[in-house]
């Protein structure tokens, strides 16, 4: 349901760094729910998955710290944004204390405010359910792009926030998708049953 921005400002707040200086599993699991921030448009975090860094053969820091993964070894909280499949950019919150490379990806988002822009983005969207259903859906929805490729969640234009009333959701795990190592790890986490995740996967 699509809520008028000021309103949405007014009943949440910007999730503090603390929030991303955990353990990555744990910042998935509990982005679920909150709302991605982008300008004038938000969507609710729906889907998600963990990446691991050094020990997981599917993260990007797997390989250690290179000229692009050097965000995901620093300071939590920053945005991790990437070019995929020549036309795709995803975006990743770092997590984990500084030193330990820990990311989620954003997999999937229910649209909140700013719908109307988010059509004109997409305009080959079927309907609100794929406006922001998938990695590469929602950061053009958003309008984000590499540019916002190693901003601060917590003071940029780029926030993730807490509604001041969360419902209680009931979280699915399945593996990843789309990738071909460590493709059985169980680090995918979607808001069971919500129509606006990416599509459904073997539990």
């Amino acid at each position: 349901m699509a809520i008028p921005f000021t309103q949405l400002l007014k009943d949440s707040a910007v999730l503090p760094r603390r929030f991303y200086s955990r353990p990555v599993i744990e910042v998935a699991r509990d982005c679920l729910g909150k709302i991605l921030v982008h300008g004038k448009t938000a969507g609710r975090i729906v889907e998600v998955e963990a990446y691991l860094g050094v020990n997981d053969r599917a993260a990007h820091a797997w390989r250690g710290i290179t000229d692009r993964t050097r965000i995901m070894f620093d300071e939590p909280g920053h945005a991790y944004v990437y070019f995929i499949y020549g036309m795709y950019e995803c975006l990743n919150f770092v997590s984990e204390p500084v030193g330990q490379a820990g990311c989620v990806l954003i997999r999937a988002l229910e649209p909140i405010a700013g719908i109307a822009t988010m059509r004109r983005r997409r305009p080959t969207a079927k309907g609100i359910e794929d406006l922001a259903n998938g990695p590469g859906k929602l950061t053009l929805a958003m309008g984000i792009t590499r540019k916002q490729n190693g901003v601060d969640l917590t003071t940029s234009p780029l926030q993730v926030r807490r509604p001041k009333s969360e419902p209680v959701i009931e979280i699915e795990v399945t593996p990843r998708i789309g990738i071909t190592h460590c493709a059985d790890w169980p680090l995918r986490f979607v808001i069971a049953g919500n129509r606006f995740a990416s599509r459904r996967a073997r539990t």
